[in-house]
């Protein structure tokens, strides 16, 4: 016996991508929906290389009643509107916008990092799934932090444009040919010029002078890993269509090599560990474009404090920043909760 399972925002880059692994996992489903806006109603999306079709139905008559899990992938607006009705159905919402993280009573959950946090998802039939930047950095980050007690983060991002949707990656690739052919590339998605360049802002400026994606990576981490970590982000965006990388320094409370680090990180669940200290011995974000795993390379020891390391991270944002953790959280609410499949 299988789930009957939701997928909502299903003709976005993410939604698509939540269909593509729910295939590629063999998630136990006995019945899909993929759901939209009406503007997207009756648009066909592949279940993953199933060689089937679902034809998406309209959001605003949906009934969740009956279904088990939705996963959602369609933005704040509609998870504020919708979720708590998918909820009060019965069914169980698994949410990839930022409306429910930072929400006491939702659990925020990245399943190797913090999988018994699933267990409070009862008190709204909602789980949360952490922002893309941030859910790479702490399945990094965990397995050191349960060695040597991690104090402070430092961390700058690489955001490929995808983490800003297809319009995004639209205007990297219509900007660039322009370039190419001598005609104007006018940024509209973006604030400046995306295409040969990187722009040090993501989301909304905040008044302390961050903006809201560094804000979401300093308390995501908190709330997931450790509240006592301190966190410093510097989230940029670059072009790069898939992929996040993430250069990040740690300082911890006791001591840690960089030979201990790289044997931890080697084992660790959800990390690849590719550290060879040669020409191309890392990996790019190119690389790891349709892979699972969290990509880890360049460990090495920070003379500067006591017990630092700096290490480079990179993954899939949309595939572990978001799809993946989503289904990986399904996944683990069927073994801990719902055992149907």
């Amino acid at each position: 016996m299988g789930y009957k399972v939701v997928v909502v925002g299903a003709t976005g880059n993410v939604g698509r991508e939540m269909l593509t692994i729910l295939a590629e996992r063999e998630f136990p489903i006995d019945e899909i929906a993929a759901v939209a806006s009406s503007r997207s109603t009756g648009t066909e999306v592949d279940f993953g290389d199933t060689g089937k079709t679902l034809k998406c139905r309209n959001i605003e008559h949906f009934d969740f009643a009956g279904w088990d899990i939705a996963l959602f992938a369609a933005g704040s607006g509609p998870a504020k509107d919708y979720a708590p009705k998918a909820a009060a159905a019965g069914c169980v919402v698994i949410d990839n916008s930022s409306l429910y993280r930072m929400d006491p009573d939702v659990p925020l959950v990245v399943p190797e990092v913090n999988p018994e946090a699933i267990d409070g998802y009862t008190k709204k039939n909602i789980i949360a799934n952490p922002n893309c930047s941030t859910a790479q950095m702490v399945v990094a980050l965990k397995p050191l932090h349960d060695a040597a007690t991690i104090k402070r983060v430092v961390v700058a991002t690489y955001q490929s444009v995808s983490g800003a949707g297809k319009v995004g990656m639209d205007e990297l690739f219509e900007q660039s040919r322009n370039i190419f052919v001598g005609d104007p590339a006018e940024p509209k998605k973006f604030t400046k010029q995306i295409a040969f360049n990187v722009i040090p802002h993501i989301d909304v400026f905040l008044d302390d002078g961050s903006t809201k994606e560094e804000w979401k990576m300093v308390v995501e981490t908190k709330k997931i890993l450790d509240p006592k970590i301190k966190v410093t982000a510097t989230c940029v965006r670059v072009p790069v269509f898939v992929g996040h990388s993430e250069a990040i320094n740690l300082e911890f409370e006791d001591e840690i090599s960089a030979a201990k680090a790289q044997s931890i990180l080697r084992e660790a669940p959800g990390v690849m560990l590719v550290d060879k200290r040669e020409d191309g011995g890392y990996v790019t974000p190119i690389e790891c474009v349709g892979d699972y795993a969290t990509f880890v390379s360049r460990v090495r020891e920070d003379s500067t404090v006591d017990n630092g390391l700096s290490l480079w991270c990179v993954s899939d944002n949309l595939r572990k920043g978001a799809a993946l953790n989503a289904v990986q959280i399904a996944e683990l609410l069927g073994r801990r909760h719902l055992k149907k499949g």
